[in-house]
Formats: structure tokens, C-alpha cells, sequence
């Protein structure tokens, strides 16, 4: 990289905007965005705004809505939904050069997740990349894995409110260490992060999934903070079960868990009256991200032969409330049923 880099955040939304706001007033990159509507002219007005520790921070940015009008760059970090990564793919692909690093700061499991893993057949996971068309615009050779762990939210279109942690883990999808992802680390912990280097981001990423898989989806359907999850043991054993399936799981890829769901539940206590991301966007009334979340997990335990019936029902009762809110996509089938019933 060189000393003055040329990053672009594609998705400058409450994550998006975090970690433009923070690299651009790091002052040695220019800190380009692509957005859309209101965000997108938000941004051209007022720059790069963060809300953090009762101080705005603001920079300056040059945001577009079509890619090409920047020019490859030498940092790429996605922060879009998993739902609306096919889409963004097509953003992506003008701003790649030889050199790109792409770093996809999204929750769940991402696109490149079962690249290289043969345990899961070598095809790309529907759940999260239909088609492999994502795969396909953006080569895994440009991928850093990447695990958000802070709480933001925007209170206005370009606006983003920090409430809690700045913990950024990079690495290597293949596994192991490299120049790239040190320099990554170094450049983010100059900007304000706690940057780490991981040998292990497959592992990073499903272990955050773990604690998420049940907590996001069941806020979500009933409107409850986690602590008020936690202290229900009705839903809280449901939880355990889902997440020692979910433990089967990444023991069968590669990524083993060596805690017990009641050991992450009391990490999980420590944030008192939180209200999940997935939670955020049914208030909000945004689409809601049930695959990277849950559907992945469903897809690659059939891959492995591993049977996940609490992660199943969790999955279908979530799914079925974000399409009757219209927070998830309906099939023609489910189309159909919803006329007949409405007919009856």
C-alpha cells in the first residue's frame, strides 16, 4: 500500500459510516464512498459524520453512486446487508485493481466463507451467493474475512451514533498470516480501532454468528431487548439448544467452540437492555438478514449431514414474520397460499 491510500466504503450506513468516518480523519487516505439516495446526499452535503463519546466528528468525502466514476482503489470495505451483497457485487468490481483488498465488514457468514472448505463440496453457498454470482464478481484472491465487533446505528440518513466497541478482526480466508493484513491492522489501529490480525477469521466469524444465530431472530419476532431473552428460561433453553447445534456444526468445519452456550450467555448478559441489528431493521421496517444469519447455518449442516431441527424452527417462524411484514422476499408458492387464504 502506499502512504496515502485510496479506500472506499461501499454501504455507508451505520458500519459503513463508522469506519469511513474514523479512516478519514486518520487524514493519510482518501476516504471515497458509494451510496444511493438519501444517504448518498446526505453525504455530498455534510461529509463523513459520526456521533461518538457526545462529540460529532465530521471529514470530508467524495461519495458517488456509480463506481466507476472513482477508479480502482487500494481498500475496498463492504458494509452493506447480506441481502443486498449481489447488488453491491457490481459496485465492487470497477474499483478492483491487482492489488485490491476486499473487506467485507457484514454479519453472519459471508460469500467467500466455503471457498477452499471441502467438506462443503466446493459449490457456493445459495443462502448467501445465489448463483455464485458474487464469487464470480469479486475473485476470493482479493478477499480479507473481516469480524465487526461495535454497536452503531444511524439516527439520520449519514448520520451514525457509536454506542459501543470498535473491535475489528482481520484475516486471511485461507487461514494463516500476511503483509497485507498486518498493514490492515496497522492502518485501522491508527484510525481508532482495536485492530487484530487473526490466523483463524473462519473461526472469528462463527463464533460471533454463534452467539447471534438465536438472539438477532428472536428480537426481532417478539420486539424483546436480550436481556429480557435471557431471562425467559422457556426461550433461553431454546436458545442453548439451537446454539449446541450450531456447535456441531463449526466442529465439523473447522471451527470449534470451546464454550457452552451457557458460557456465552453470560457474556451476552454484560449487555444489559440491547436491541439487536435485526431488531433495529424490523422497527426500521428494513428487510431483515435471516440467511447470512440462520439460513447459512441450515444450508451448511445438510452439507455435512448434521441435523439442526431447533435451528430449522427458529428459521421458519422467523421467516414466516418478516414475510407477512414484508421484511423478507415471498416465493410464487407463498404468494399463492397468502391469495387462497385472503379468498377463504
Amino acid at each position: 500500500m502506499s502512504t496515502r491510500s485510496r479506500i472506499c466504503i461501499v454501504g455507508a450506513g451505520a458500519i459503513g459510516g463508522f469506519i469511513g468516518t474514523r479512516l478519514a480523519l486518520g487524514g493519510e487516505a482518501d476516504v471515497s464512498a458509494v451510496a444511493r439516495g438519501a444517504t448518498l446526499s446526505a453525504l455530498e452535503r455534510h461529509g463523513w459524520r459520526l456521533r461518538q463519546g457526545g462529540e460529532l466528528l465530521q471529514a470530508p468525502v467524495r461519495a458517488v453512486a456509480d463506481a466507476r466514476e472513482l477508479g480502482p482503489q487500494d481498500i475496498v470495505i463492504v458494509a452493506v446487508k447480506g441481502h443486498a451483497m449481489s447488488e453491491a457485487a457490481a459496485s465492487v468490481a470497477p474499483l478492483l485493481g491487482p492489488e485490491t483488498i476486499v473487506v467485507p465488514a457484514m454479519n453472519g457468514v459471508p460469500w467467500w466463507f466455503g471457498h477452499g472448505l471441502a467438506v462443503l463440496g466446493g459449490a457456493p453457498l445459495e443462502s448467501v451467493d445465489p448463483g455464485g454470482r458474487i464469487g464470480a464478481a469479486i475473485p476470493f484472491r482479493h478477499v480479507v474475512g473481516c469480524v465487526v465487533h461495535a454497536s452503531t446505528s444511524t439516527s439520520e440518513p449519514g448520520l451514525v451514533e457509536h454506542q459501543m466497541g470498535a473491535r475489528l478482526i482481520v484475516g486471511e480466508p485461507a487461514g494463516g498470516t500476511s503483509p497485507r493484513v498486518a498493514a490492515l491492522v496497522e492502518r485501522l489501529g491508527a484510525a481508532g480501532f482495536d485492530a487484530a490480525e487473526s490466523p483463524q477469521i473462519r473461526h472469528d466469524v462463527w463464533y460471533k454468528l454463534w452467539g447471534n444465530l438465536t438472539m438477532n431472530p428472536l428480537s426481532a419476532v417478539t420486539g424483546a431487548t436480550i436481556d429480557r431473552i435471557l431471562a425467559d428460561p422457556l426461550v433461553l433453553g431454546f436458545c442453548s439448544e439451537a446454539m449446541r447445534e450450531a456447535s456441531c456444526v463449526g466442529a465439523a468445519i473447522g471451527c470449534a467452540i470451546d464454550q457452552t452456550p451457557e458460557d456465552r450467555h453470560q457474556v451476552t448478559r454484560r449487555l444489559g437492555a440491547f436491541r439487536s441489528s435485526m431488531l433495529q431493521d424490523v422497527d426500521a421496517g428494513r428487510a431483515i438478514e435471516l440467511d447470512p444469519i440462520v439460513g447459512a447455518v441450515r444450508e451448511i449442516a445438510a452439507r455435512v449431514g448434521i441435523a439442526t431441527p431447533s435451528i430449522d424452527t427458529l428459521y421458519g417462524i422467523t421467516r414466516l414474520f418478516a414475510r407477512v411484514h414484508g421484511l423478507y422476499p415471498m416465493t410464487a408458492a407463498d404468494e399463492g397460499s397468502a391469495r387462497g387464504a385472503s379468498a377463504s
